[in-house]
């Protein structure tokens, strides 16, 4: 399958255990990242702006699946690898994959729900259909 979008990444001391070795959550961090600055790449604004001229509230992660295959260490650089998102009518899922030499490292899913103000509640969101004009912009 190939990827929307990808970037290249070079692993940091910080995101990293005692022995040099990525902590894992450090990779759902990776592909939580892919998936704003895709958002991004397709056309949407950033995510401030998104707020103020969408009136959305964001896209909350809902569930999460990962699969750590192989280390990366610091100083590796790793490919961040993100699927054009697979809308169903308030919710998205994401597939990512994290790759080091040709290697899979990584593979993963995010799923998200398109998330607006409540104006009922204040403070409050509520999940609404995903705009057809942000759908149109994954297609491929």
């Amino acid at each position: 399958m190939t990827a929307f979008f990808s970037r290249t990444l070079r692993i940091e001391w910080g995101w990293c255990d005692p022995a040099g070795i990525v902590f894992a959550p450090r990779f759902i961090d990776m592909m939580s990242e892919n998936t704003v600055q895709m958002f991004e790449f397709a056309g949407l604004p950033k995510k401030r702006q998104m707020r103020a001229e969408m009136n959305i509230a964001g896209y909350p992660l809902v569930d999460l699946q990962a699969r750590f295959i192989f280390p990366a260490a610091y100083g590796d650089n790793v490919i961040v690898e993100s699927d054009a998102p697979v809308f169903g009518k308030s919710s998205f899922t994401i597939g990512h994959r994290i790759i080091k030499d040709g290697t899979l490292c990584v593979e993963g899913a995010e799923k998200r729900v398109w998330t607006v103000f409540d104006p009922s509640t204040p403070g409050g969101i509520k999940s609404a259909t995903v705009p057809e004009d942000v759908r149109r912009l994954f297609e491929t």
